[in-house]
């Protein structure tokens, strides 16, 4: 079974990295895709983008923001555990050639997907702006490795503890004033994603966004992660998770997010009750 090869706590106490042995998905997998993930074999599904992939080394990277029952039980397992079941990679590949100028915004952890994308972005020759943003800036994870890959870094923090005091839309807003990229490519929160999309739709730049409904399988049997696309329903596992920002009707897509937020809710506390001295491993 895939084993963790390394494990490190990237942002208190919550977020942490995990690079796992699995050559044959290493082989084949592509920037903008993702994998499903079961911790054990009474686990539930999960999709988990990828944050990196090393085919020389046979691993995949992954980033994990633990915040329900699965995620903090993933949270738990350590350097040398095995996981039970990862199944990838799916999705289609973020579409990547020469752009020219090309933007990436990434809000939370959602920057670390952007890594992978970015890298094969800069080795077909575009020139990489990439903003990231947090609430404060204890909360910014992979600046290392975005800085790495891009010709300029913008930081923003809604608190003003480290780069440009606001939101990712406000620095984005303050580069169209100067220029207009031939892409912007946005990954994390569906109302960032949302507002990315509103402020480039009337300035008519292609805008890639790499959505994240509610998903069972990820292989497009169980329609779970259905996404209205131009009035038409699209699986965002078989047919994304890439899509035209332009096109999607965001309002649906955050009404089904929050569909199981109380079977959510009330699945982690009765997991906590059995797990009553359970610590996350931050």
């Amino acid at each position: 079974m895939p084993r963790i090869k390394e494990k490190k706590l990237l942002r208190k106490p919550d977020v942490f990295y995990y690079k796992i042995d699995a050559p044959l998905i290493s082989s084949k997998a592509q920037p903008g895709q993702f994998v499903m993930v079961r911790v054990h074999e009474h686990g539930e599904r999960i999709p988990l983008s990828l944050a990196d992939i090393n085919p020389d080394e046979g691993t995949i990277s992954l980033v994990v923001m633990a915040v329900g029952k699965t995620t903090t039980e993933m949270s738990l397992l350590r350097e040398g555990d095995e996981i039970s079941d990862l199944c990838g990679p799916l999705g289609r590949p973020t579409p990547i050639r020469n752009y020219g100028k090309v933007i990436l915004v990434g809000g939370g952890f959602g920057v670390a997907p952007l890594y992978p994308i970015g890298k094969k972005m800069k080795e077909f020759g575009n020139e990489i702006t990439t903003i990231m943003g947090a609430r404060s800036r204890d909360l910014l994870i992979y600046r290392e490795e975005m800085m790495s890959i891009s010709n300029r870094l913008v930081i923003t923090t809604d608190d003003g503890s480290e780069g440009l005091k606001g939101r990712v839309t406000d620095a984005l807003k303050i580069l169209f004033d100067t220029e207009v990229p031939d892409l912007v490519m946005a990954v994390g929160p569906a109302i960032m994603m949302k507002y990315v999309s509103e402020i480039t739709r009337p300035r008519g730049i292609k805008t890639i966004v790499s959505l994240n409904p509610i998903m069972v399988d990820g292989t497009g049997m169980c329609g779970g992660c259905r996404v209205l696309v131009d009035g038409r329903t699209h699986f965002a596992c078989v047919d994304g998770p890439d899509f035209d920002g332009h096109r999607v009707d965001w309002d649906t897509l955050i009404r089904r997010q929050a569909m199981y937020k109380e079977e959510e809710r009330l699945s982690f506390e009765e997991w906590k009750k059995r797990h009553p001295h359970v610590m996350v491993e931050g």
